[in-house]
């Protein structure tokens, strides 16, 4: 980790961070294997690089070793709702797994969160699931509130939320 750097990602990355991000969500999620390339990955550039979007990358040596992004908050959960708020929902972050507990995935939030802050979000939204080890404490320690939990026996999809 001597030459561990965290980077907005540019075009030419594209073909790493999809080839990353699909390796990492078929171990933590095999239940969405053969589940298609997820519509921000397909169209990557427009989304995180000329939307409004926003992506960092954690590269050691060279290599992406970590990622995390926010998109706008689309409303997809009904029951979750802000009005004329400018609300943001973090996804993508993966760690590799001998990458994990130094304090990266920390590192990575707190570089995000700082764009968001730059990107007057008043809230940042997020959801997780149980099943992924310390993720909700993980995101507790960062200043997220559990708002909702879906009654879904499997997923048990976790909702949580930061006012900035």
């Amino acid at each position: 980790m001597d030459q561990l750097t965290i980077v907005a990602p540019v075009s030419a990355d594209i073909p790493e961070i999809i080839e990353f991000t699909l390796a990492a969500r078929a171990e933590l999620f095999p239940k969405l294997d053969g589940a298609g390339m997820p519509a921000d990955l397909a169209d990557f550039a427009s989304v995180y690089l000329n939307g409004k979007g926003r992506f960092l990358l954690a590269r050691d040596a060279g290599r992406i070793v970590a990622c995390v992004g926010y998109l706008p908050y689309d409303s997809r959960f009904p029951h979750l709702a802000y009005p004329g708020l400018n609300v943001v929902e973090v996804v993508r972050l993966f760690v590799h797994p001998a990458y994990r507990r130094p304090g990266l995935a920390t590192r990575l939030y707190e570089a995000l969160k700082a764009l968001a802050v730059a990107d007057a979000v008043d809230v940042i939204y997020l959801h997780t699931h149980p099943f992924l080890p310390g993720a909700i404490d993980f995101w507790r320690k960062r200043g997220f509130d559990v708002i909702d939990i879906d009654a879904d026996p499997v997923w048990q999809t976790t909702h949580m939320h930061s006012p900035l």
